[in-house]
């Protein structure tokens, strides 16, 4: 995966998600709801010719992107706890 940050704004930030695809992008999309994003998207403007971007816009985009990654992070741990449990 390789972040770039296309376009950077006091109140929207867009990044490009190299290497990514829907299953990340929804979660991270999804959590910035959570985190208190004023509009959380995601585009794939072509699944073979383009690269993901993903725009965050509220009063602080880099902290709402954190915020959601970490609990993405927490989504995928609480997941693996479960799964493990059904193993049993």
């Amino acid at each position: 995966m390789k972040l770039s940050i296309v376009e950077k704004k006091k109140n929207k930030w867009k990044i490009e998600v190299d290497g990514e695809d829907h299953a990340l992008l929804n979660l991270l999309r999804e959590n910035a709801w959570k985190a208190k994003a004023k509009q959380a998207s995601y585009m794939i403007q072509h699944p073979y010719l383009s690269k993901p971007e993903i725009t965050i816009m509220g009063d602080n985009p880099k902290k709402i992107l954190a915020d959601s990654a970490k609990m993405t992070i927490d989504d995928v741990k609480a997941f693996q706890r479960e799964f493990k449990k059904a193993l049993k």
